[in-house]
C-alpha cells in the first residue's frame, strides 16, 4: 500500500523497522537445540508482537505453560507442533510458524457459518454467464444491479481492466461488491479498489509501529489516505459490499474502509479480522516465525483484528440450494435506495 505520510513519519517507521529487524536477527544468545529453539521463538514474539494487550494475553503463563512440554530429547516434528499450539494462544490468523515439513495456522472462521457458494450464484444469479477481469468476476444481474466478486487481493488489479469493469456496470443502479472468502493479499490492491469509489481524499485509517521490546511499546497513531484515481472511471452510486468470517487480512482492510463511506452498505457476517503487518523473522534452526507487527486502526482509530462487523448481519439458509440470503438482502437495499 502507499502511505501517505509525513516524512518525519515515514522516518520513524523506517528506523522502528530497522530496531526490529536488528532485535529479531540477535539469536546468538540461544542454543541451537530443541528448548534454545523454543526459547528464541517465545523471545522473538514477546518483544515484537503487537497485540499481547489487546487480546489479554498472559504470554509470561504461556511461557510456563509450554516450556513444560519441551526438552532436547524431543524430535523436530513435537517441538513443532507444540510451538504452534503456543502461537495458537495469540488467537491470529497472521501467525504461523513455518519449517520444511509444515505450516502452523490458525483459522478463526473454522468455527463459523460459510455463509459463501459459489455455485449458487455461478448458477441462479448469473446463469453461468460472467465476465472476468483482473481476477474480478463481474456481471450486471436481472434486477440491473451490478455484482462483481473478487477473490483474492493478491490477484493484481489493472487500472485499464478496472475502467473496462466500470465502465461495463456504469448503467447499473447500483453495485455489489462481494468479497465474501477472499483471504487478503496485497494492500496496493485495496487502494486501487477504494479509490474508484471516492471523488475526494479520504481518511482510510490509522497506523502504529513498535517502537521498543515491551508490550505497549507502540508509537502514536498516525493517517494515512486515499485519494480518487485521476483520469479514471469512478464509481459513486449506492453500493453494498458482501463480508464473512472468510474476508480476512488485506479483505478486512478493504471493509472497514469501504464501510466509512456514506453510500456503503456491509452486509453478511462480521469478517474474520486481521489487522497487523505481518512480518517474518528466523529462529535458529531455520524455522520462520511470520506475525503481526504492525497494527492497523480503521478511520474512526479502532482496532479491527477480531474483525469488522456488518451493517446488515445476515446468514445464509446452508438447505437452500438455489438462494443467497446475503445476496438477496443486498438486492432489496439497493432497490429501497435507488427506487420510489
Amino acid at each position: 500500500m502507499i502511505w501517505r505520510i509525513s516524512r518525519a513519519s515515514a522516518r520513524s517507521m523506517l528506523m522502528a523497522l530497522v530496531v526490529l529487524l536488528a532485535g529479531c536477527a540477535q539469536q546468538d544468545e540461544w542454543d541451537s537445540d530443541q528448548v534454545g529453539n523454543f526459547e528464541a521463538l517465545w523471545t522473538i514474539m514477546d518483544e515484537h508482537y503487537s497485540f499481547f494487550d489487546y487480546k489479554q494475553v498472559d504470554w509470561n503463563e504461556v511461557h510456563s505453560r509450554y516450556r513444560a512440554l519441551v526438552s532436547n530429547d524431543m524430535t523436530d516434528r513435537e517441538l513443532f507442533d507444540v510451538c504452534g499450539e503456543m502461537l495458537k494462544e495469540l488467537r491470529d490468523g497472521h501467525t504461523n510458524l513455518i519449517a520444511s515439513h509444515d505450516v502452523s495456522r490458525y483459522w478463526i472462521w473454522e468455527k463459523n457459518p460459510v455463509n459463501y457458494d459459489e455455485r449458487i450464484i455461478d448458477q441462479h444469479y448469473l446463469n453461468f454467464d460472467y465476465k472476468m477481469a483482473s481476477g474480478i468476476k463481474y456481471q450486471i444481474l436481472p434486477d440491473n444491479f451490478g455484482y462483481m466478486y473478487y477473490g483474492s487481493f493478491s490477484s493484481s488489479i489493472g487500472e485499464g481492466n478496472l475502467d473496462l469493469i466500470l465502465s461495463y456496470l456504469s448503467t447499473a443502479d447500483g453495485l455489489i461488491i462481494d468479497v465474501r472468502n477472499n483471504g487478503g493479499g496485497l494492500l496496493t490492491n485495496v487502494e486501487k479498489l477504494v479509490s474508484r469509489f471516492i471523488d475526494n481524499k479520504m481518511l482510510a485509517g490509522y497506523i502504529c509501529h513498535k517502537t521498543g521490546k515491551g508490550h505497549n511499546d507502540l508509537s502514536d497513531p498516525y493517517a494515512y489516505y486515499f485519494e480518487p484515481t485521476p483520469n479514471h472511471i469512478h464509481y459513486l452510486k449506492p453500493v453494498v459490499v458482501l463480508a464473512n468470517r472468510g474476508s480476512f487480512s488485506a479483505t478486512n482492510n478493504f471493509v472497514s474502509i469501504m464501510k466509512a463511506l456514506d453510500q456503503v452498505t456491509v452486509v453478511g457476517d462480521t469478517t474474520g479480522g486481521g489487522c497487523g503487518l505481518p512480518f517474518t523473522s528466523e529462529m535458529p534452526n531455520g524455522w520462520r516465525v511470520r506475525f503481526s507487527s504492525c497494527p492497523i486502526l480503521d478511520p474512526q482509530g479502532r482496532l479491527t483484528e477480531f474483525g469488522v462487523a456488518p451493517d446488515v448481519r445476515v446468514d445464509m439458509n446452508e438447505h437452500n440450494r438455489s438462494h443467497d440470503a446475503i445476496l438477496d438482502t443486498a438486492i432489496d437495499i439497493l432497490t429501497a435506495s435507488t427506487r420510489p
